[in-house]
């Protein structure tokens, strides 16, 4: 595992709580930027993944 997929992973995270807060206190804005979030960590995740397949990829 390695940085990008380890802060993908944690920005993921913290979009969905940032998602759910708002939907809980009923803001349109923080619900957004929690997607916007979470977005972003999934991208830096898969992007950590692809790092991850070619440095395997390398090994063999």
């Amino acid at each position: 595992m390695n940085k990008d997929q380890v802060k993908g992973t944690l920005k993921e995270a913290a979009g969905k709580v940032q998602e759910t807060t708002g939907k809980v206190i009923g803001s349109t804005e923080q619900q957004l930027k929690g997607i916007k979030k979470k977005v972003e960590g999934q991208a830096q995740k898969n992007a950590g993944d692809m790092k991850e397949i070619i440095k395997d990829a390398g090994k063999q």
